[in-house]
């Protein structure tokens, strides 16, 4: 398993998503849209739960934006 750098800017910036909640738009690299609130990330994931309460779990190579939409 990777190491988990918690000082880069992308998993602070995760890590705040988590704690505001805000509505997030994840694009990934197939050109699916995914939308929802961040419940937490890994190394190598970030879990995503719907309006559904359907979480997904994906994978950060698969990602090719994340967007904050809202603030909470």
């Amino acid at each position: 398993m990777a190491e988990f750098e918690t000082s880069l800017p992308s998993v602070r910036l995760i890590q705040t998503y988590i704690k505001d909640k805000p509505d997030i738009e994840i694009k990934l690299l197939s050109g699916e849209l995914l939308t929802g609130k961040v419940l937490w990330q890994d190394p190598d994931c970030i879990c995503l739960i719907n309006e559904d309460k359907v979480k997904t779990m994906i994978w950060r190579q698969a990602i090719g934006y994340i967007y904050a939409k809202s603030n909470g």
